[in-house]
């Protein structure tokens, strides 16, 4: 689901993936349709921590900076919105994350006696 930066030079791409149990936003230069940069929000482990990727070797290209503050601002809102409950105590997010797992049929019959 692609969004476009207010002046429409750039655009963000959000997508789930499964696999990696993470929302991968890329930020691109709209009209050449270039990749620029990857954030990484991981929603479902609370030991990994969100990071964001460049291609390293893309050719140089200069992002101004209301740009690159609009992308961060998108990628702070991911992180709030899928990982807000892994700011609870640690004692409840440990809870939550077994709960999540067992949900998802990570944990089976054969861990309880």
């Amino acid at each position: 689901m692609p969004f476009p930066h207010p002046d429409g030079d750039y655009m963000i791409t959000a997508m789930y993936s499964v696999p990696d149990e993470a929302w991968y936003l890329e930020l691109e230069l709209a009209a050449k349709q270039l990749h620029l940069m990857t954030a990484v929000v991981p929603d479902e482990d609370p030991a990994r921590e969100p990071t964001v990727c460049f291609e390293p070797h893309g050719r140089h290209v200069q992002i101004p900076y209301e740009a690159m503050r609009w992308f961060l601002d998108q990628v702070d809102e991911e992180i709030r919105s899928a990982r807000g409950w892994m700011q609870l105590r640690p004692e409840l997010v440990e809870a939550v994350y077994e709960l999540r797992q067992e949900y998802m049929g990570a944990i089976s019959d054969d861990d309880f006696p």
